[in-house]
């Protein structure tokens, strides 16, 4: 009996070692720049726990979303799938019956796991959801202060600001589970950083009047929008529009000048970051077994084009922050350069689980990017992302749009009765701020982009055409494109 102990003794240690801890954060818009280390940033704007992240830890630079919308790429995040494969398509769309999750993965692989926060995928229903063995969430976007939760299915009001809230229930969920054998996965999920942008009573006018990078783009002038699509310059005047913004034409989304928006999503971003401090602490007697990755949902303008939102292809709506931490197994300093996108989040979890996806379930679209981490080469690493946006009737400023991204292009197809399509030199003019697609010296680098773009998503199911449509389709008219 005393050898059968030993040797189970010895197996758990070893699955332990095999089977480390997952810990998966994502905020939400939070800008791929705004966090104190990256070069872009304010110098005033204090994030010290993900500078640590970054610093002791890998930084992913060129971290992408499939789509930059909360919903669909939530549900990219979970099932590594593309949009047009999860269908999760808008804010409002239930997730489609049959789809699996990758915690369910690891829940049958042993692991104890649990989400808690903002889940948002069927619009308000913030019922427990399968492959987690304990839920805290809410309904729909939920609310910063006093939030109900849905605990397990018992409906619960706490006092106080959501970060905060979801920050103890995950650590008391942590204290709870700790003295059992098993690893675990934490999946939290906060609200913050959304619109409306509400920091904490504690933070709120820290950054008042702090200096403002205004972005060249912001100003409403001839260079900026001569060449872009008229729908550019016009939500520009629109809901999520600067100018609309500052005329207050609509009560249906009335904000404060830009200026205050700007200081209160630096203060939320404050506020986030202590937050995750607080979530690293308790976590770091065993960070050597831990694997935390910390992410954003979908990146954010604050004034770029005229815009403070997302769900265009442009950059700052694309990119989001990507931080991996795990001492011991990944390198301090490590700066990762290739790119990553949203679906790879799950099979690169999986894989440092060591659980694999059965043959017989749904196919991930995403791969794990584990290898870059561990410091070692990924082979026939991607060269280029794809992008996926579908127009919203209740925001119908921005159009249906498809691109696809280079390391140094960026084509973008807005489906439509619109003037002209985008591309853009990202080396030249990383602020897309000239829009190239007119000129004739780029004429077969924009239709080469352009028809591996259709391709690959025809080929992927992602648009219902042919592959090689008819003779004379404006889509693919070899003649300049417009």
């Amino acid at each position: 009996m005393i050898r059968i102990a030993i040797f189970l003794i010895l197996v758990a240690v070893n699955c332990s070692a095999v089977s480390p801890n997952l810990v998966l954060i994502v905020s939400d818009d939070h800008r791929y720049d705004l966090m104190g280390f990256h070069p872009e940033a304010p110098d005033w704007l204090e994030t010290p726990n993900l500078d640590m992240l970054a610093d002791q830890g890998a930084h992913l630079k060129n971290a992408f979303v499939t789509t930059s919308l909360c919903s669909p790429s939530r549900a990219s995040v979970l099932t590594g799938q593309y949009m047009h494969h999860h269908r999760v398509v808008d804010n409002q769309r239930p997730v489609a019956e049959g789809t699996v999750f990758f915690p369910q993965y690891l829940q049958k692989a042993g692991y104890h796991t649990a989400f808690i926060g903002k889940w948002h995928m069927g619009h308000d229903d913030d019922s427990p959801r399968p492959g987690f063995d304990h839920w805290v969430s809410f309904a729909g976007q939920g609310e910063y202060f006093d939030p109900t939760l849905n605990i397990n299915g018992k409906k619960k009001q706490f006092k106080g600001y959501i970060t905060d809230i979801l920050t103890t229930q995950a650590i008391e969920w942590f204290q709870k589970i700790r003295p059992k054998d098993k690893p675990f996965l934490l999946y939290l999920s906060y609200k913050a950083v959304h619109y409306p942008f509400l920091p904490a009573p504690r933070h709120h006018g820290r950054y008042q009047d702090k200096p403002i990078p205004y972005p060249e783009t912001m100003a409403n002038s001839e260079e900026n929008y001569t060449s872009q699509s008229k729908w550019i310059r016009e939500r520009r005047y629109g809901i999520h529009g600067i100018d609309h913004m500052e005329t207050g034409a609509f009560d249906k989304d009335p904000v404060p000048s830009f200026d205050n928006l700007y200081w209160r999503f630096c203060e939320t971003v404050h506020g986030l970051d202590e937050n995750i401090g607080r979530v690293i602490k308790i976590l770091e007697p065993g960070a050597a077994n831990t694997i935390t990755l910390y992410m954003g949902d979908n990146g954010f303008a604050l004034g770029e084009h005229g815009f403070y939102d997302k769900r265009d292809a442009f950059e700052h709506s694309i990119r989001i922050p990507l931080l991996a931490y795990a001492p011991g197994r990944i390198k301090a300093g490590t700066v990762i350069s290739e790119m990553i996108q949203n679906i790879d989040i799950a099979p690169t979890l999986l894989n440092f689980a060591g659980v694999r996806v059965p043959p017989d379930a749904p196919k991930m679209d995403g791969k794990s990017f584990a290898e870059l981490l561990r410091g070692k080469k990924a082979t026939g690493w991607r060269d280029h992302i794809l992008y996926e946006y579908h127009w919203e009737w209740n925001f119908p400023a921005t159009p249906t749009c498809f691109a696809i991204r280079t390391s140094r292009y960026k084509y973008i197809y807005y489906h439509g009765v619109w003037d002209r399509n985008g591309f853009y030199d990202l080396e030249s003019d990383p602020h897309e701020r000239h829009n190239l697609i007119r000129l004739p010296a780029y004429r077969q680098q924009i239709i080469l982009l352009r028809d591996q773009m259709f391709k690959e998503l025809a080929a992927s199911g992602g648009l219902v055409m042919p592959v090689r449509p008819p003779k004379g389709d404006q889509f693919y008219d070899r003649k300049l494109p417009r």
